[in-house]
């Protein structure tokens, strides 16, 4: 670049956001015209409390780490309560399409926006992305990603952030089929892992069980017998005894038998109203044998 055009390219680079400059280098015309912004249309959702606080936490932590910063970004993910109780929530995307962020220059941003925490408020909750997971995120659809592109206002923005967003509001950026598909499945995933979720419930239900009746069958001298006769024995030893109701040593071999039927695969799901039942006759067979070792 001649030095001609590097004076040239930096008078462009002042002018005032509200004029756009035109030149003409071989005859020296230079001409402006008035440009129109389009306006943050998510402000009012925020309240000036929040506004005021995450303004000057960019403010701040822009000062010191403008070369790593494509934009701040104020967003919600939680529905309000009290704006002046609230968290404040902060996106930060760092660039590291053009910066290489050695673990040094990650350190020294971890610190720097921890002193503007301190220093401007505790309500702040700061999330960092960097650009290629934003836009990688952005490009299968991530709700929480989209969320954060839909709802949020840029506090600074080196215009990576609002170009984005206006694309999105305009219905340019939609999910590729691929992320559709790939959704889907993770929601049956989920399902599936919801509904083993239930069944290791139900053998931890099992488990307490086991623990509170050899608990029970310690205290009266008896030596721990192995699972499949636990019930056998609280028969045996405290039912025989008048110590413990009948029905007690009926919920440890139901328990027993449900615990094998989910081992072997034999019961694949159970039900929220089943579990209800279990977790109730578990609690009172556990009560009933804390009873028993504290008498």
């Amino acid at each position: 670049m001649t030095d001609e055009s590097a004076c040239l390219f930096k008078k462009i680079q002042q002018q005032p956001l509200n004029t756009v400059p035109i030149y003409n280098i071989q005859k020296g015309v230079r001409m402006e015209f008035p440009i129109q912004r389009r306006r943050q249309s998510n402000l009012q959702k925020y309240h000036k409390d929040e506004l005021e606080t995450a303004y000057e936490f960019a403010r701040l932590a822009y000062k010191e780490l403008s070369e790593l910063v494509k934009a701040i970004v104020l967003y919600r993910s939680h529905k309000p309560k009290d704006p002046y109780l609230d968290r404040i929530d902060i996106l930060i995307l760092l660039d590291d399409v053009t910066i290489v962020l050695t673990p040094e220059v990650v350190e020294s941003f971890r610190l720097v926006v921890e002193k503007y925490i301190n220093q401007v408020s505790k309500r702040l909750s700061i999330t960092t992305m960097k650009l290629t997971s934003f836009w990688e995120h952005l490009h299968v659809g991530d709700p929480l990603t989209m969320n954060m592109l839909r709802d949020g206002t840029s506090l600074i923005d080196s215009g990576f952030y609002e170009p984005l967003q206006h694309l999105l509001q305009e219905g340019r950026i939609k999910p590729t089929k691929e992320s559709v598909f790939t959704y889907y499945d993770r929601a049956k995933q989920t399902l599936h892992n919801a509904q083993w979720h239930t069944l290791s419930a139900t053998q931890a239900l099992y488990w307490a069980a086991i623990d509170a009746a050899h608990a029970a069958l310690m205290k009266y001298n008896v030596q721990s017998p192995s699972p499949e006769h636990v019930s056998d024995e609280l028969e045996k030893t405290l039912v025989a005894r008048k110590l413990l109701n009948k029905k007690y040593p009926v919920i440890m071999r139901n328990l027993y038998k449900l615990n094998k039927m989910i081992e072997h695969r034999e019961i694949q799901q159970i039900s929220g109203k089943q579990y209800d039942q279990y977790l109730i006759e578990t609690q009172d067979f556990v009560a009933v044998m804390r009873g028993l070792v504290e008498q």
